[in-house]
């Protein structure tokens, strides 16, 4: 075999195990296969995905972290289908947010006055089972590039609009050309300054975080700010540091927001290692968000009394850079809800 043919063959091979694409299109497993993966034969509280409408889905890197034999493992917990889904709890619905009522133009949801946000795919990584958009109809906002216009005219049309969201699904699992189009064209409408990236793969699958991406961002006429999605120290290693590093840059700020989830994250000394972890890899913590009461999700959620006790003492361990806002969003209101102890 020739140089040039061994090189090819070498290159195929890596494109077929090791690439972030491969990875994320072998991210769909069974619970059985998820359970076997950590070492576990059985879990008390698991359930076949199959007798749920939200499958299973989570990439190899994400498994990597997970505590081999170890039932009660924070990561595991995130994503291990439950029969707790399919229990009815009252207040608990489909669409907790209500988002479509704040749709002008398929794919565009306009709900604060100076942003706006794009459902760019409803592809994701990691099936989160708290994720709050587990029932959203995307096949009604799904746009493709001939209709994106539509959203350009309408954020053009509206000069208080400043910054346009990325989200989904998650949007790192477009391709790179599909992303530079995309934001290229938003950065060239003159009243957008800021461009949102909102990703759970960052932290699930840091391999998307390539040099072609990175560069892409740094280039961009607009200010891009990376929203991460890490609710747990544990899903922080070499991995995510190697990508964050090639995201540091003037046009780049990275943020990080978590969700505050029973059994996972819910105490002041697990939030602050999240927090100095964040920071050691260059990241700032945003916000900590209550459970959206998203139908499914019900045995994540925590009362609100214990939500704010545990965010005064993480403010007590930690320096005010560090402490992440305690937040709700609440359908029909003009802003996130800052949750405080004088609510109490």
């Amino acid at each position: 075999m020739s140089n040039s043919a061994s090189n090819t063959s070498i290159k195929l091979r890596s494109e077929t195990t090791d690439s972030w694409q491969s990875l994320l299109s072998n991210s769909k497993i069974s619970t059985f296969d998820l359970l076997q993966k950590v070492g576990l034969e059985h879990h008390p509280l698991a359930i076949n995905e199959d007798q749920l409408s939200f499958p299973l889905k989570v990439p190899q890197p994400y498994l990597d972290k997970i505590k081999r034999n170890e039932p009660n493992d924070p990561l595991l917990l995130q994503v291990l289908p439950q029969s707790a889904e399919t229990l009815d709890k009252l207040g608990f619905v489909s669409e907790p947010l209500q988002e479509q009522e704040f749709t002008p133009t398929p794919g565009l949801i306009h709900k604060y006055a100076s942003r706006v946000l794009l459902i760019t795919t409803q592809a994701c990584a990691i099936h989160c089972r708290y994720c709050f958009r587990r029932n959203f109809p995307y096949a009604e906002h799904q746009r493709s590039r001939k209709d994106w216009q539509e959203a350009f005219d309408y954020i053009a049309s509206h000069p208080e609009v400043n910054e346009v969201i990325l989200s989904g699904g998650d949007p790192l699992s477009l391709s790179d050309t599909y992303l530079r189009e995309l934001m290229t064209k938003l950065a060239n409408i003159p009243n957008v300054q800021r461009i949102r990236i909102h990703t759970r793969l960052l932290p699930s699958l840091p391999q998307r975080i390539t040099n072609d991406f990175s560069d892409m961002l740094k280039l961009l006429a607009a200010k891009v700010v990376m929203v991460t999605h890490c609710n747990h120290a544990n899903e922080l290693g070499d991995d995510t540091a190697e990508a964050l590093a090639k995201l540091k840059h003037p046009n780049i700020t990275l943020l990080n927001q978590s969700v505050l989830l029973k059994g996972i994250n819910d105490d002041a000394d697990t939030l602050e290692a999240l927090s100095e972890r964040l920071f050691a890899q260059g990241v700032l913590p945003y916000y900590l968000f209550v459970l959206d009461k998203v139908a499914g999700a019900s045995h994540f959620d925590l009362p609100l009394k214990e939500a704010l006790h545990i965010h005064r003492e993480l403010t007590a361990k930690l320096p005010g850079f560090l402490v992440p806002k305690l937040a709700q969003e609440e359908p029909g209101e003009s802003s996130k809800t800052v949750l405080t102890a004088s609510l109490t």
